[in-house]
């Protein structure tokens, strides 16, 4: 598994905060390991945000659902990432969903429960700060993506991203588990279905890459990296 989630865990070993059995108080009645199977619901919008997830093992997409029933991908997290924080600052119900993309382990911890440990624990507050503000910089530089870049880089660049974010390294390629359908990434790169498709398959036919509905396999990271260029 690539560091890369890691980067803001510093000194603090979040994992154990959140998985650790001794936190979870009966009084609250709450189930600190959860497993989910491929494509079950964490939660739904508006319902109350009472929890706050870590996940152990398999990824979590968090989007949301237009007007007019279009659902729009917000992130794809991974083992490592918490998901659910905006609880702490006052969110009272959920406006986004998340789910699971694949047969996924995670940890809860209620509101009240990282609120104290938060009053004892400096580095605690710090991550969260840390947490909050990579995704205000993750969702600008995708808002910056759509403006000033076209559909194409937008793609090339996702996928350079899984590698970073999800990418296990074999020899010389990359391997991607779980692959998202390609909806999915049109859906992240505010794309079509098509358009993902017909790229994938140029690439495919470059031998740049190859995939299938389990996995994606990177064969040539420096070249797929060059066609954001072309």
């Amino acid at each position: 598994m690539n560091d890369t989630n890691y980067w803001y865990l510093e000194s603090v070993d979040v994992g154990d905060i959140f998985c650790n059995k001794k936190l979870t108080n009966s009084n609250e009645n709450i189930n600190n390991h959860i497993s989910l199977k491929k494509n079950e619901y964490v939660y739904f919008p508006d319902e109350t945000s009472e929890l706050i997830y870590f996940i152990t093992s398999g990824s979590i997409k968090v989007g949301t659902t237009n007007e007019a029933g279009k659902q729009i991908t917000k992130a794809i997290l991974n083992k490592g990432e918490v998901f659910g924080e905006l609880a702490i600052i006052g969110e009272d119900t959920r406006r986004d969903f998340a789910i699971a993309l694949a047969d996924t382990e995670i940890c809860a911890i209620s509101v009240s429960q990282m609120k104290h440990l938060m009053k004892d624990h400096g580095p605690l507050s710090m991550f969260f700060m840390k947490l909050m503000g990579s995704k205000v910089l993750q969702m600008e530089k995708r808002l910056e993506s759509l403006v000033f870049k076209d559909s194409k880089t937008r793609i090339l660049e996702f996928l350079v991203e899984q590698v970073n974010t999800r990418g296990q390294q074999v020899g010389y390629e990359w391997v991607i588990r779980n692959q998202l359908t390609h909806q999915e990434i049109a859906n992240i790169c505010a794309t079509s279905r098509q358009t993902v498709t017909t790229l994938l398959n140029d690439l495919r036919s470059q031998n740049i890459i190859t995939f299938d509905r389990r996995r994606m396999l990177i064969r040539d990271l420096d070249k797929l990296k060059t066609e954001m260029n072309v």
